[in-house]
């Protein structure tokens, strides 16, 4: 028989677990939010929308399945919305600016490659319902690489300008990628009982696929960096408070404010 205190444990790492995947997922989504009417051109600016909504979908998904396992009643707007900026548990991938078009690229490009072996393991999980999330989220995942991976090629093996601004993005953002696999206790705690991916296996077949991708498109991993780390600890770049300061804006000056 399972203990009231293990099965307390385990709500408690399965809701972090999700808090940090929502997070990341809703911070991304944020960031491609301010590309909205500002793409170099009309199909990349829609397609940069629809991924970010995208995005924000499976967010909100994710904190819907956290508040199930949340310690104190709560929903995916306080969630959202009324925490703080350490209470954050997102990557630090996702809070990286948008510097130019190349940025944008290589980050979801990254960011792609990683969920594409995330997502297709998440959907072996024993809890049925994120699953399901998993499920949707690879599919339209497929779509996402398949755009990020286009415009990678084009701007890296392009002209001369466009090489040297994506070489500029991949060496900014590269040290932030290794975030992506920090296993926190608590994720251990759920791999264990079957719900989370041991992220170390996907590191590695992440890096594969990379590496190629980058290669192809005539760009180079950047050498003596740093790996930054820290953001399932609350650790953030300075970016994540501005980013918050205007996602969270309506509903602390209007607090209760339904959708």
């Amino acid at each position: 028989m399972i203990s009231e205190q293990s099965s307390s444990n385990n709500n408690e790492a399965m809701f972090n677990t999700l808090l940090a995947m929502a997070d990341s997922d809703l911070i991304h989504g944020q960031r491609l939010a301010e590309l909205c009417s500002k793409g170099p051109e009309l199909e990349i600016d829609i397609a940069l929308s629809n991924i970010g909504l995208d995005f924000l979908g499976q967010a909100r998904m994710l904190y819907q399945r956290a508040a199930a396992y949340a310690p104190q009643p709560t929903d995916e707007d306080k969630l959202a919305y009324l925490r703080t900026e350490r209470e954050y548990r997102n990557n630090l991938l996702v809070e990286q600016p948008n510097k130019d078009f190349a940025y944008t690229i290589v980050k979801q490009y990254l960011l792609d490659n990683f969920r594409k072996h995330f997502l297709q393991n998440l959907m072996n999980a024993k809890d049925q319902d994120l699953a399901g999330i998993a499920g949707k989220a690879v599919k339209e995942n497929t779509y996402h690489l398949k755009f990020s991976t286009d415009w990678l090629l084009r701007l890296g093996d392009g002209t001369a300008v466009s090489h040297d601004k994506t070489q500029a993005a991949l060496d900014y953002l590269w040290p932030y990628c290794f975030d992506l696999f920090v296993m926190s206790g608590h994720d251990r705690n759920v791999t264990e009982s079957g719900n989370f991916p041991d992220l170390s296996d996907i590191e590695k077949n992440w890096l594969d696929d990379v590496t190629a991708g980058l290669k192809t498109a005539s760009l180079t991993i950047p050498d003596n960096y740093m790996k930054y780390t820290g953001g399932k600890d609350g650790n953030h770049t300075e970016y994540l408070g501005y980013i918050l300061a205007e996602l969270q804006y309506l509903q602390r000056s209007y607090p209760g404010l339904n959708w």
